[in-house]
Formats: C-alpha cells, structure tokens, sequence
C-alpha cells in the first residue's frame, strides 16, 4: 500500500489542534450571543458571519496564495483567527462578538484554501479517497473531543474561556506547521497565467460538466448542514426546543462528530475501491433522512441518535466528494477559480443556512427548520445521479499529459 506523504500527515495534525479548538466554541458561540438579548436569528448571524466572511475573502485568498506560498499563508491564516477568537473571548456586546468573529473568517479562508491546494498536490489518484477521509478524520477527530471539553468549561467556567482555549489551540497548531512542514512539492505548469484562483481549469469551463456541479452542490449542502445549521441551530433547539443545558448541546455535537468519525474510517477506502458516486449517493440519503427526523425528536436520547445518524451521512459523503475534487482538477498549479468555487460553496452554505433556518424557527419551529436542511441534501442527492464517477472515467477538466 503506497505511503502518504509527509506534508500530509503534518495536516492532519494540525486539522486535529483547530477542530478541538472549533469544537470548544460551537456550543458556547450561538448561546453566548443570547446572552446579550438577542433572537435566534440574530445568534445565527454570528455564525453566518463568520461564513460570510470567508465567502467574500476565498478570492483575495488564492491570489496570496499564488505569490506567497501555501505554507505562509496558513501560517498567517492560524495566526489572524487566533486574535479574532481570544477578542470573542473579551466581547462586550452583541455587535463586538459578530465583528470579531467575522474577522476569524478571513483568517480561516486563507489556512483552509491553502491545506486543500495542498491536499490535491500531494495525493496521488490511487490514495486520494483515503487521503481525503484522513484530512477530514484529523478535522473530526477534534471536533468530537472539542464539544464536550467545550461543554465542561461552559459548565464549570462560563461561555468565554472556551474562546480563550481556541486561540491557544490554533497558536499551537500553527507552531506544528511552522517546525515540522515541510516545503511543498513544486506545481505542474500548465496554463497557470499567475492569478491563482482565476487560472484554469476555469470555473465556467468546470461548470459545464455534471460531475463538477455535484460537487459544488453538495459542498453547500455540507456547508449548509454541518458548518452552518449543526453549529448554529443545533445547540439552540437543545437548550430551547429540548429544554437541556449547555453541557447536553457538547454532547450532541460530539455524537454528529463521532458518526462522522465512524464513516470516514471507512468512506475513503471505500471510495478508492469502489469509487465515488457508490459512497456519496448512500451518504446524502442517510444524512438527509437523520436531519429530516432531527427536529422532530421527541426527547435529548432520540436527539442523540438521529444527530449521530446524520453525522454518519455526512462522513461518507463530504471527504468523498473532496476526492472527487482532487480527481477533476489534479495536476494543475496552485488554485485554480474551480477549487475557489468549491471552497465559497460550502461557505455559501454555512452562510445562508443558519439564516433560513434560523427564520424558519423563529416563525414555525425548529421541526421545519430541519426539514429545510434536509431538503438542500436531497438536492445535492439528485444532482449527484446525474454524474459520471470520477475515479472510473477520465478528468473532463484536465487534459491527458
């Protein structure tokens, strides 16, 4: 079985020091804002924003990127969210707490494009399914332990050290990346014209084929899900809907993040044998049909359980469709305005699906809330059963070299 590389495996150790930090904070976040007497809606805000920011910033992101270097744009990406975090942490009012985390999001577009152009360069076709299901485990491997350390400091210290504990953790990671990754490989020419982000395979030209609109599509339906409602809505309908503490809304996101974990222990593998559409098809239905229930649940147990659910759907299909990625744009340079898309889709999501939802459950409930989320899967689904399965047909975006 061929190795992973080096810089890979850096990755995934650093993803695994900002998941525990991500973690700590998603249960306190939207709570936190309602300290300050505001509705769901303007709590969910907090997290769109956050979103938006990297939505608006992914651009400006691949050009850095291109002239500096992924690996110094990580760097000051850790470094940027780091301050933005620990000012959350001294937030004085509602309108402070949004900006400061808005500012966290320019930070975090600029490590994350930088890991995912880094990813695709250094995952060879034959193991890209099971590097990706590595790079988003070092992600969850964090988010399941961050959640409920997260719950015990809002127990026992209150809503704003875990703010305090993030940046420690991301400080700590970006010491990991800056003594031990390595200089990335050199990229492959190949029609890079020095923009980056707006190099080819253009977005226009990747928009033309099925298999790259499934993609984009289920990369805001992830975005939507699991960035956008899991963090934002999911801790208020325990607290509101379930009438639970803090602590129960770390809990119940550690459980999406262990049915997570369980799946992608064995999607990418999966996905290399078997290829991607037989993974990702299987992964959007179970976690459309955990979230649909979701809202619904009668109880914190069956809460637990359908969270879990759907936290499985999503880690068959999200490191899935990142590897169907890698096989559409592998082997062009730095970036490219295909692999931005991807990136702005899920933030796309994560932006505007705590806003609907939030609406949503502020005007009928939390239970049409879910059902909203699960119909963006369902519609990720049917575009999925329109493409081609990228790792059995040749890349439609890459020419044979």
């Amino acid at each position: 079985m061929k190795h992973l590389p080096r810089g890979l495996w850096i990755l995934l150790i650093a993803n695994v020091v900002i998941a525990l930090g991500y973690g700590l904070v998603a249960p306190a976040l939207p709570i936190f804002a309602t300290t300050f007497g505001v509705s769901i809606t303007a709590a969910s805000l907090v997290v769109s924003a956050f979103a938006l920011m990297r939505l608006l910033f992914a651009p400006t992101t691949g050009r850095l990127v291109t002239r500096l270097g992924e690996r110094r744009i990580y760097l000051t990406g850790l470094l940027i969210v780091a301050l933005s975090t620990l000012a959350c942490a001294f937030a004085q009012s509602y309108w402070q707490l949004l900006v400061f985390r808005a500012l966290g999001g320019i930070g975090s577009t600029m490590f994350s494009v930088s890991a995912m152009a880094l990813l695709i360069r250094l995952s060879p076709q034959e193991v890209r399914g099971r590097a990706s299901g590595y790079f988003s485990a070092g992600f969850l491997v964090g988010n399941l332990t961050g959640p409920l350390i997260g719950a015990a400091l809002v127990e026992w210290f209150g809503l704003r050290p875990p703010f305090a504990v993030y940046a420690v953790a991301l400080l700590i990671a970006a010491g990991v990346v800056a003594a031990y990754m390595p200089p990335p490989p050199e990229a492959e020419t190949g029609g890079d014209n020095g923009a980056g982000l707006l190099s080819a395979p253009g977005f226009v030209e990747s928009l033309r084929t099925a298999e790259y609109r499934a993609v984009l599509t289920s990369n805001f339906a992830q975005g939507w899900a699991s960035m956008g409602v899991r963090v934002a809505l999911v801790p208020l309908f325990v607290q509101e809907g379930l009438r639970y503490s803090g602590t129960w809304a770390g809990i119940i996101l550690a459980c999406y993040a262990a049915g997570n974990v369980v799946a992608i222990l064995v999607s990418g593998r999966l996905s290399d044998r078997f290829g991607r559409k037989p993974v990702v098809i299987p992964g959007l239905v179970v976690a459309a049909v955990g979230t649909l229930a979701l809202g619904y649940s009668p109880d914190i147990w069956t809460a637990l359980i359908l969270t879990a659910v759907a936290g499985l759907g999503s880690g068959l299909f999200a490191p899935t469709h990142q590897a169907a990625l890698g096989d559409l744009l592998a082997g062009r340079q730095r970036g490219g305005s295909a692999l931005a898309a991807y990136g702005m889709a899920s933030d796309l999501g994560a932006v505007s699906g705590p806003l609907v939802t939030g609406l949503i459950a502020d005007r009928w409930g939390f239970g049409p809330a879910f059902v909203m989320t699960a119909a963006v899967l369902v519609l990720a689904l049917l575009t999925w059963t329109r493409a081609a399965d990228t790792a059995k047909a040749p890349s439609p975006l890459v020419a044979p070299r």
